[in-house]
């Protein structure tokens, strides 16, 4: 069987084929520490999980419409409205399955053969994977560790052409952890307005703060008819598995992507979203309590990481993530990371799973429970030592 050429140019996550791999292991009665996966290590909280339940037993099994039910539109408009600080349109909100769709379908409504897309680097490789893979040239906007993994404004000027169609804005970003700046996101709007390009926000570790209050570029004069929101329920009510996300679209932009919503996936499924709109609306009692574990977490995997001879690790400000430079090991990320789990029982992933910025580093997710992350930075501390 021959695949088309175009198969070629899509990429992957390395995450789920570095837990393949480590599930293997685990077959093979290894024990593994998993610091590889961007999943919440909690449940789906109780009342959402019912809501879900009562939405089955009242028969919500039905296709819906493609852009989704319009109680759940309205509500996911007035929490953009109040968390951004913008006026959100239900009529502008639609629910794919998941985040990723809306990568894709603003990629494929957008990028001509040939257009440039500008994308976080290090970031998530879905980026590049979908640039490449519908015809576009991925412009790799590089996130620097000596600007705490944020952009440099006059490298991003200097890769502007009349090409550019579309930059992509992660905030808190996944890998690093970063927080794009106000004053960065202001003058990144600038520079959307300028060239007119079109703006994919990718803001779903929006809770996942630490430091300071989420700003949204689309909060700028003019940019709420450039930019699309994009967010969703996996990461912050540990809703992963039931595959719902949302995005807050310009105008021109809802027909055609609720048209590629019909042509392809149809709809999301009615009962998850009955289950978000619980979500939403309902305590977030253990959301927030999942925050603060996270913000715990992450003071003790730094602090830990920084005390290893060979790897420095920068304090995250958002996400779950930590991304240590190791290049003090003498390793490089590949090595590091694939040896470590054989060697050492721990799953991370390599830096270059991000990108090419990302060569030198290791993401580390701490989405595990306190007592497994404590004994995961200590094996990989004996790890390093033993290749001194």
């Amino acid at each position: 069987m021959k695949l088309a050429q175009r198969m070629s140019r899509l990429g992957t996550e390395t995450a789920f084929e570095v837990l393949a791999k480590a599930q293997r292991l685990e077959a093979q009665g290894k024990k593994i520490i998993h610091l590889e996966i961007g999943e919440p290590d909690f449940e789906t909280p109780v009342n959402i999980v019912n809501g879900g339940s009562q939405a089955l037993l009242d028969g919500y099994t039905s296709y819906n419409p493609s852009p989704g039910y319009d109680d759940l539109r309205g509500a996911i408009a007035s929490e953009i409205t109040k968390t951004r600080g913008i006026p959100a349109n239900a009529d502008n909100v639609i629910v794919p399955p998941g985040g990723k769709p809306i990568m894709f379908f603003v990629i494929m409504a957008l990028i001509e053969e040939g257009d440039e897309v500008l994308y976080p680097n290090p970031g998530f490789p879905i980026y590049e994977s979908m640039i490449n893979f519908c015809g576009g040239t991925a412009v790799p906007m590089r996130l620097h560790e000596k600007k705490n993994f944020n952009i440099d404004i006059d490298d991003v000027k200097n890769q502007i052409t009349s090409n550019t169609k579309l930059m992509i804005v992660n905030s808190p970003n996944n890998p690093c952890g970063s927080i794009v700046g106000d004053k960065e996101l202001e003058q990144l709007s600038v520079l959307a307005k300028e060239h007119d390009i079109i703006v994919l926000s990718d803001e779903i570790y929006i809770r996942f703060l630490y430091e300071g209050k989420h700003k949204s570029i689309a909060s700028f004069p003019e940019m709420p008819s450039r930019t699309i929101i994009l967010d969703g329920f996996s990461k912050t009510y540990a809703m992963t598995g039931w595959r719902i996300g949302y995005g807050l679209f310009p105008e021109k932009l809802v027909e055609p992507i609720s048209r590629l919503v019909t042509n392809s996936v149809s709809c999301t499924a009615s009962f998850t979203q009955k289950a978000a709109i619980e979500a939403i609306t309902g305590p977030q009692d253990d959301s927030v309590h999942m925050v603060s574990e996270f913000r715990k977490r992450r003071s003790i995997v730094v602090d830990m990481l920084n005390k290893i001879p060979g790897i420095r690790c920068a304090n995250p400000k958002g996400a779950f993530y930590a991304f240590p430079n190791i290049e003090g090991t003498g390793m490089s990320s590949t090595k590091f990371a694939n040896e470590l789990l054989q060697e050492a029982g721990v799953a991370v992933l390599a830096g270059e799973s991000f990108g090419k910025y990302g060569r030198g580093f290791i993401r580390i997710s701490f989405a595990n429970s306190t007592e497994n992350l404590i004994e995961a930075i200590e094996k990989i501390s004996n790890f390093v030592e033993s290749k001194n």
